[in-house]
């Protein structure tokens, strides 16, 4: 039996949220892939880890849509991998995480694995050569039949459903160039998707790892999948564990690291860092009004973690060239802390290579 704040510090230690410095090689979080999205995405995630970043090249890193169908980065060396991790595991679980572009598809007897297969095809006859995403799918539009396509009202135009879209790129071998708006797609070299991902890169396994412990609906949630399906795979070498009343599974080799000490560390998470992507956010953020400010539905803020807690929201505030981070306390800060803030704000300054302005600390 646990409490949430001994699975937050199982989460900091185990995504080394509490380490000074790291490689790519020995950074847990690019096992399960990093999602980048926004200024403060991938890399950033990367930075507070450890990572020098800035020694970082596109040799080093790939980009691809993969969970969620969010970009995320990986190793480069690991992108085959990776590719076999995020496969559906089943035509259902296909279905589910294109949403609403599996009901014309079922009507035309298309199946969607199938569907994702063909989409992938004709995605890599169109990219030969580095191409934006808008011209991809409108060469797709001119050669997929109607029950791939969908008319978008903003745009006034026919296109291939998102999730297909996207999902269906990794399938094709295709990569997003790091830093493109809009999105360059391009060939992967070399890419030959692996037979399977082994225990590593599993993405139950790393769920678990990572974020346990955690429940078959927790995993699905992250994963977009069903639950039966994620209950089909789950691995069979884990262990019983009750957090605040509720029964959940870690597995049985992180059962020791569950119970050690503390994380002591101080960290500005970017609004889509792993350790906020957790589907138990009541353990992440018991008050429901401190977690509706967390995860809005629009205009997520980044999150404080101190000593294993997360302690407040922040989000960036420019002040002429330089940075000015707004940080919202849920408590009563010490000057200590507020230092080890301030501290972070230099650190983040530097990543954007801007100056601190100085942080604002809102009132409680």
């Amino acid at each position: 039996m646990v409490d949430g704040r001994q699975v937050m510090n199982f989460r900091v230690r185990a995504q080394q949220l509490d380490r000074a410095e790291g490689t790519l090689a020995d950074t847990a979080v690019l096992d399960i892939g990093v999602q980048d999205t926004g200024p403060d995405g991938g890399r950033w995630a990367l930075a507070v880890r450890g990572v020098d970043v800035a020694t970082l090249s596109d040799e080093d890193l790939v980009l691809l849509w993969t969970v969620r169908g969010a970009p995320h980065l990986y190793r480069r060396a690991d992108v085959a991998e990776a590719a076999a991790a995020v496969e559906p595991f089943s035509d259902a679980d296909a279905g589910k995480r294109i949403y609403d572009a599996a009901k014309p598809l079922k009507a035309a007897g298309i199946g969607n694995l199938a569907a994702l297969d063909e989409v992938a095809a004709q995605m890599r006859a169109v990219v030969r050569e580095p191409t934006v995403k808008g011209d991809v799918s409108g060469r797709l539009a001119e050669v997929l039949p109607e029950p791939y396509l969908r008319f978008c009202r903003p745009c006034n135009a026919t296109h291939l459903y998102e999730m297909p879209f996207r999902l269906a790129a990794v399938r094709a071998g295709l990569e997003l160039q790091l830093d493109t708006s809009p999105p360059v797609l391009q060939r992967i070299t070399g890419f030959a998707k692996a037979a399977a991902p082994g225990d590593r890169f599993d993405l139950i396994r790393a769920y678990l790892r990572l974020l346990g412990p955690a429940t078959p609906k927790h995993v699905a949630g992250y994963l977009d999948a069903p639950v039966k399906e994620v209950k089909a795979h789950w691995p069979e070498d884990v262990v019983e564990v009750t957090v605040d009343g509720e029964t959940r599974s870690l597995l049985a080799a992180d059962a020791p690291a569950l119970e050690s000490a503390g994380a002591p560390a101080t960290r500005l998470l970017g609004p889509f860092d792993l350790l906020l992507q957790a589907k138990d956010r009541e353990t992440l953020v018991p008050d429901p009004a401190r977690a509706k400010e967390l995860w809005p539905v629009l205009g997520r803020p980044g999150a404080v973690l101190v000593d294993g807690e997360l302690v407040g929201s922040w989000r960036p505030r420019r002040s002429g060239k330089a940075l000015k981070p707004v940080v919202q306390p849920w408590r009563k800060l010490s000057d200590a802390r507020r230092r080890a803030i301030v501290e972070q704000a230099e650190r983040l300054a530097a990543y954007r290579g801007v100056s601190l302005a100085g942080v604002e600390f809102a009132e409680l």
